[in-house]
């Protein structure tokens, strides 16, 4: 018997079968790549982490280049030599810290709970970094980073990124101009913890001056450089316990 497709009765199965069958497919499809998503934003996080601390691919002064993924867990293992979670006056080395969720910890610690908080060490060049990772709120989006720290509370470098940020505005806090010039910026303003701010007519292109906790801000992204500025302050105010315990006097 010949089936009346012209039936209102039709189209309906038929839709239902191909959102089952469709379904089907993409649930199949995400489950069999899940393993793959999750190894690369681990080594996305390593490439992060090694980028904040010096440790890239950089060949001029304009580039962003990692470390390639075939080789980030190699070099992540050569460089971080502790990865700790705070949680209160608690740390406790955990190998398996890069993988904390900040936006998730951070909300615990909005609602006044008690967050779990990653914090890597790492050496280079015989030197000790504290890699911390930030997470806030940009104009459109998140934004996130790291922001390595030595031992008198001195950046050494930061990686930022977003995920919506207005291209050629907001979306420049991940180019190198911009990150570079938070190296050698104190975050502490005297014995507070003050951050560094992305600051609105600071007028030091050239970021010589180190000891006002301030970068230029970026043209045309009022907003969020703001969140930068707030997305450090806060993530300081979070690590300031422990970071007390190694600050050099």
């Amino acid at each position: 018997m010949a089936i009346n497709t012209d039936k209102n009765m039709y189209t309906v199965v038929f839709a239902a079968v191909m959102v089952v069958v469709v379904g089907s497919v993409l649930a199949f499809t995400a489950s069999s790549l899940s393993g793959k998503i999750n190894e690369n934003e681990r080594f996305e996080k390593q490439q992060n982490i090694l980028y904040a601390m010096g440790v890239n691919e950089n060949v001029d002064e304009g580039s962003v280049n990692f470390i390639p993924a075939d080789k980030v867990e190699q070099e992540f293992t050569k460089y971080i030599k502790e990865q700790v979670i705070i949680e209160g006056d608690k740390v406790t080395p955990d190998n398996e810290a890069y993988l904390i969720n900040m936006k998730q910890q951070l909300a615990i610690a909005q609602k006044g709970g008690t967050p779990k908080l990653p914090l890597f060490i790492g050496e280079k060049d015989g030197k000790t970094f504290y890699i911390i990772p930030m997470y806030g709120k940009g104009l459109w989006d998140a934004i996130w980073g790291f922001i390595a720290l030595d031992d008198t509370m001195t950046v050494q470098g930061v990686y930022f990124d977003h995920k919506g940020e207005t291209p050629g505005l907001g979306a420049n806090i991940k180019q190198r101009y911009f990150m570079d010039d938070f190296k050698g910026e104190s975050i502490l303003s005297g014995t507070k913890f003050e951050g560094v701010t992305v600051a609105k007519g600071n007028n030091d292109p050239l970021n010589e001056r180190k000891e006002d906790n301030k970068v230029d801000a970026l043209a045309g992204a009022t907003i969020t450089g703001n969140g930068v500025s707030a997305m450090i302050s806060e993530t300081m105010n979070l690590y300031k316990g422990y970071l007390k315990t190694i600050e050099v006097k």
